[in-house]
């Protein structure tokens, strides 16, 4: 890398003495290893409620944010045509009904006609046969009540447990149809935290020996579970990982805050720096390295801050060269030197 060197300038009799700048030797040293991303806070008990059956929504009776009960109504749909078509499933089960009781009638007085031999066998079994098929009119018209009933329910959207709304889909109006969302319901509680880890780095995740994630209010929790789901996403190339929390450490937290996730390893020797030897000037990242008795800007590309371990140098420096715990000192005319060990 291209290296800028401060000359000393000649001290003049009575001129102050140049600034002395204490140094370090950068050494390797042992850090922990760790992996930090973004994630969110996800409901475990989330549902799209959505329509089953066509037509328009005549009611919307919640907004987002209301608390709802099991079975309390969220959406109310033109049910006219489920109604009527109800009416004709109960009248054809009446007729199947009466059906069914004039041909029992019908078998019984053949069963006693053939016993005093005024009619044929065959008379008997066509009896019996009508007798049979009309029961099984009768179990048909009572599966289309059935299914009757069933659709005209659907005209009422009706909320899957407790929990509260978290978004609507529809207003009073709309054109519902099978299929179509109408709100989102979703439990407050168990609440856990989704990171999506690059598959390239998902290998240290997984073997993490402690996880962590910094909540909205700041403080930081060890999950009760970790799920890793078995597949990367084709797309963005990350897997999922589900991190369920303490119910008391996310009261009153909302699916959709934004959190931090931790995944902590083991140890690796780094080259590390104190994150104050650094200069930052633009897009110039750079240290004063000793030079025998001058200083000489490097450039140099670290990357993570590993607390008080430093900030880790992934290029320009290597270990046994020294450099400037002051950086700004180190840049004025004629500064020199001055071990401080570390």
């Amino acid at each position: 890398m291209a290296a800028v060197t401060c000359m000393a300038l000649p001290v003049r009799a009575g001129a102050p003495q140049p600034p002395a700048v204490p140094v370090i030797t950068v050494q390797p040293g042992t850090i922990g290893v760790a992996l930090e991303l973004d994630g969110t806070l996800q409901a475990v008990r989330q549902s799209v409620v959505a329509a089953q059956t066509a037509g328009n929504v005549v009611q919307l009776a919640v907004r987002a944010g209301d608390a709802v009960r099991a079975g309390q109504v969220l959406a109310r749909i033109d049910e006219r045509d489920v109604r009527a078509g109800l009416a004709r499933s109960e009248a054809a089960l009446a007729q199947s009904q009466a059906e069914l009781a004039n041909a029992r009638a019908q078998y019984e007085r053949s069963q006693r006609l053939r016993a005093q031999g005024f009619i044929s066998e065959a008379a008997l079994d066509v009896a019996e046969t009508q007798w049979r098929a009309a029961q099984a009119g009768q179990q048909q018209a009572q599966a289309g009540r059935s299914q009757a009933a069933l659709a005209h329910s659907f005209a009422t959207v009706v909320a899957p447990y407790d929990g509260l709304v978290l978004a609507t889909h529809v207003e009073a109006g709309d054109l519902a149809a099978p299929g179509r969302p109408v709100a989102t319901v979703y439990a407050p509680q168990p609440i856990r935290a989704v990171a999506y880890v690059p598959a390239s780095q998902q290998a240290v995740a997984r073997a993490a020996q402690r996880i962590q994630v910094r909540l909205p209010s700041g403080a930081w929790v060890g999950p009760t579970a970790t799920v890793a789901l078995p597949g990367a996403d084709p797309v963005s190339q990350t897997v999922e990982f589900r991190l369920e929390l303490p119910q008391a450490a996310v009261a009153g937290a909302m699916p959709g805050q934004s959190v931090r996730v931790r995944f902590g390893g083991g140890s690796q020797q780094r080259l590390t720096i104190p994150s104050a030897s650094v200069l930052r000037r633009g897009e110039l990242t750079a240290v004063y390295v000793a030079r025998e008795q001058r200083f000489v800007l490097q450039a140099v590309r670290v990357g993570a801050e590993h607390g008080e371990a430093g900030v880790e140098v992934l290029a320009g420096l290597k270990g046994g060269e020294r450099i400037a715990l002051d950086p700004v000192r180190a840049g004025l005319a004629g500064a020199v030197p001055l071990d401080a060990g570390r």
